[in-house]
């Protein structure tokens, strides 16, 4: 099995406030309990990267952060998770992006403000930074908007200095999603929507109908369906990983944290139906605690699930 060169994840930096076991999602005028809260890192490009290193993947990161607590915040905790974060540079002009979760146990609602992760252009990210990688990971497509206009051009650079690449779309607040992304994809080594994101990004009704939508000769999906596992499509094959049983105290980051495991298995050359269900476990076990970080998965823990529940 192959050891991967680090993983450069190039995204957004925010805080989320998770509010944990809402009873119900608010109703205008009205006001509902939560039976926790926290303060933890969050943003999508945030987990997916502490999970890879929780996975013991050397992991570079770079995004824009103001100098603020919340950017304090954060950037500590990359740190603590053992991540380069050389290139970050807080910057006073800047805020840094919060969001907030309710979480119910069927479901989670996110508010965000976006801050510096709107600012990100691709022409801020260096050769030097990319040659000294073997993959490049971004999330939150739609989000990233001044990284969004070039970011086909930053995966065909990545793709010209060698590396492997992926993207997680994320959710366009806007619900406008847009034929760019579509095009993008054509320099994009693996996708990893989530159910209702790709059927939203390709107009289709049918989930294996947008799957085949967007087959372009390159690409590989694998689409994340929660507690309904996740579904690829091999050649004419359908593959189907359920979701692994776990008592789920919140859902929040779980997305992230199952592109952290299938880019794990992935990127170690493993099978493509062992890297749905690396996928699967790390999502699934994610979910153990509140907020997309605090009970993200080691590869033991990962493998032990997998060997009880084939």
């Amino acid at each position: 099995m192959s050891t991967p060169a680090r993983i450069l994840v190039i995204g957004e930096i925010n805080v989320d406030f998770v509010f944990k076991g809402c009873h119900a999602f608010p109703a205008p005028g009205h006001e509902v309990l939560a039976e926790d809260f926290l303060m933890t890192p969050g943003s999508s490009s945030m987990i997916c990267a502490m999970g890879l290193a929780r996975l013991d993947n050397a992991v570079m990161f770079h995004g824009l952060l103001g100098a603020d607590a919340s950017g304090a915040f954060c950037m500590q905790a990359l740190r603590d998770a053992g991540i380069d974060v050389s290139t970050l540079s807080p910057d006073p002009a800047l805020r840094t992006g919060v969001t907030v979760s309710l979480s119910t146990r069927q479901d989670r609602a996110l508010v965000t403000f976006p801050g510096a992760m709107s600012e990100l252009r691709a022409d801020e990210i260096v050769d030097e930074w990319l040659q000294s990688a073997g993959h490049l990971h971004i999330s939150s497509y739609y989000l990233q908007k001044g990284l969004r206009a070039d970011c086909r051009q930053l995966f065909a650079r990545a793709k010209r200095a060698g590396l492997s690449t992926s993207l997680d779309p994320g959710f366009d607040p806007a619900q406008q999603w847009g034929v760019d992304l579509l095009e993008t994809l054509n320099e994009v080594d693996i996708f990893l929507p989530n159910e209702k994101e790709l059927l939203a990004i390709t107009g289709c009704s049918d989930l294996h109908a947008a799957l085949r939508f967007v087959q372009n000769g390159r690409t590989r999906t694998v689409v994340k369906r929660g507690q309904l596992g996740c579904t690829s499509l091999q050649g004419e094959q359908w593959l189907d990983v359920p979701a692994y049983a776990i008592d789920a105290v919140d859902t929040t980051g779980a997305g992230d944290s199952f592109d952290a495991g299938f880019l794990h298995a992935w990127l170690r050359d493993m099978p493509w139906l062992d890297c749905m269900r690396w996928g699967s476990a790390c999502g699934s076990l994610s979910t153990r605690g509140i907020g997309g970080t605090t009970r993200q998965a080691t590869a033991d823990e990962a493998q032990t699930l997998m060997r009880a529940t084939p």
